[in-house]
């Protein structure tokens, strides 16, 4: 059997002769002269890659040089069918080595600048969608899950069905308090959509951004998706409170932001993340360690949203925004 390699794909469909490979953020790259190419499968996703590629060039001509491009084929196709399956390829021409200042600041740059994007996608977009999108998640593994755990009976999938419950309470919770924030009318221009990422983890700070890391939707999607991850690494409170202190010196967050904020951290995202990478294949040895390490977590994760807008210093009474006391 012959093994295709990607860099065969690359010598004959792009004219690009790789003389070093590389590995960034877990991914293979392909080093010709000053220039980094990297692969990604784009199977049943073109649309979703050319808007992406449209948002990618728009942020490489706006001084985001370490923004990883598509590049055409030697047929000029964005898109190259090899070994039954269908390619783009990327170019980085200039790796981040320099951290753009303070986190929150470098974050609230990025927002206004995505929201000057003159065109807001169409399928990359999640822009007032939350709601539906979260009760179709919640729905796939409340079926998903059980038939896994019937197909494969084992101490995983017993430790995942005994706390489904709890998860669909959190949910359920989470999508209450959305549908109830979505009437909240105090909001600003602050409020409109921008570019952000699937899940931002600093990724300005990163040497690369990835063209199929980036989304459209509210800017409190990517603060709240850091503040997660910060409050779920343990991170001290005092840094979660600075990120979002830096991040208001330049966009300051209405009531509106604040409650969506709030409920996207109440949606229990990093649980089905998790469960997206069972589905992908990891090994179920891993996914239990994961998941009871994460279980573990939840408690203290739990205990600071119960005092969140407490600690972010917003007075939730005077202001009139609801908060869950079941927490």
């Amino acid at each position: 059997m012959i093994i295709l390699s990607m860099e065969t794909m690359l010598s004959t469909h792009y004219n690009i002769q790789a003389n070093e490979k590389v590995v960034l953020a877990g991914r293979d790259g392909y080093k010709q002269d000053e220039y980094v190419y990297f692969t990604i499968s784009s199977d049943n996703r073109e649309i979703i890659h050319m808007e992406q590629a449209a948002l990618a060039y728009y942020l490489l001509e706006s001084n985001y040089q370490h923004t990883a491009i598509p590049v055409a084929n030697v047929n000029g196709d964005w898109f190259t069918e090899y070994d039954n399956r269908t390619y783009m390829v990327l170019m980085a021409q200039q790796l981040n080595h320099t951290k753009r200042g303070s986190g929150g600041l470098a974050l609230a740059s990025f927002h206004t600048l995505g929201s000057l994007y003159s065109f807001e996608p169409q399928q990359v977009s999640s822009y007032g969608q939350w709601k539906t999108l979260w009760i179709e998640k919640l729905e796939a593994y409340e079926k998903h899950i059980p038939i896994a755990a019937k197909e494969t009976p084992n101490d995983y999938f017993r430790l995942v069905m005994d706390t489904l419950p709890y998860l669909i309470g959190l949910s359920e919770n989470a999508i209450q308090y959305l549908q109830e924030s979505e009437r909240e009318s105090r909001f600003d221009e602050t409020d409109q959509g921008t570019i952000c990422f699937n899940r931002y983890r600093d990724n300005l700070q990163k040497s690369i951004i990835w063209l199929d890391d980036i989304v459209f939707d509210h800017p409190v999607r990517d603060l709240a998706e850091y503040v997660r991850s910060l409050l779920l690494s343990n991170t001290p409170l005092e840094e979660v409170i600075a990120f979002l202190r830096d991040y208001q010196t330049e966009r300051s967050l209405s009531i509106f932001s604040w409650r969506l904020l709030y409920a996207r951290l109440l949606y229990p995202v990093h649980f089905f993340d998790h469960f997206d990478m069972v589905m992908r294949g990891q090994t179920l040895e891993d996914a239990y360690l994961e998941f009871s390490s994460l279980l573990t977590i939840q408690e203290e994760y739990q205990k600071n949203l119960r005092e969140f807008y407490n600690w972010v210093g917003l007075d939730y009474t005077s202001l009139q925004i609801p908060v869950l006391h079941w927490l």
